[in-house]
């Protein structure tokens, strides 16, 4: 049989946690952000499907070889992928104060997401019109 609530004060059972599942699960985020780091580069404006082929190429290599394969290469998302790159030993570089070896360094994660797309209109013959949609990218890196 369940004990009454004077019952529990009683016994000095406490109370259940409660009314506060949105803030313990935002600070387990909070310091899971702090061990790990990451860079988000958000409306790069090259196409998803052609940035992905870049991130193809630096998924899973060490930094190191990572930034070489950025420099040398002759795709125009390169660029970008690079700078997000950066980004992210920066934000590795702030958390451990330059500690450890960007040698040891790795590309943990590398994802290539759709973001907004500027929708454009071409014309076309008998008055006409084709929409073109210049679409635009997310890129987000995590080092580990």
């Amino acid at each position: 049989m369940a004990l009454t609530y004077r019952e529990k004060i009683a016994q000095n059972i406490p109370k259940p946690v409660k009314g506060n599942r949105k803030a313990r699960m935002a600070e387990k985020l909070r310091t899971q952000r702090r061990s790990s780091y990451y860079a988000i580069l958000r409306g790069c404006p090259y196409p998803p499907r052609k940035v992905r082929l870049v991130a193809d190429l630096i998924r899973g290599q060490s930094v190191e070889k990572a930034l070489a394969y950025l420099k040398l290469s002759r795709r125009w998302a390169a660029k970008e992928v690079l700078k997000a790159l950066r980004c992210a030993i920066n934000d590795w570089e702030q958390k451990t104060g330059g500690a450890g070896d960007l040698e040891t360094l790795k590309i943990t994660r590398i994802e290539v997401g759709g973001g907004p797309f500027l929708k454009r209109i071409q014309p076309a013959p008998q008055g006409r019109a084709h929409p073109i949609r210049k679409r635009s990218s997310h890129i987000i890196i995590h080092l580990g």
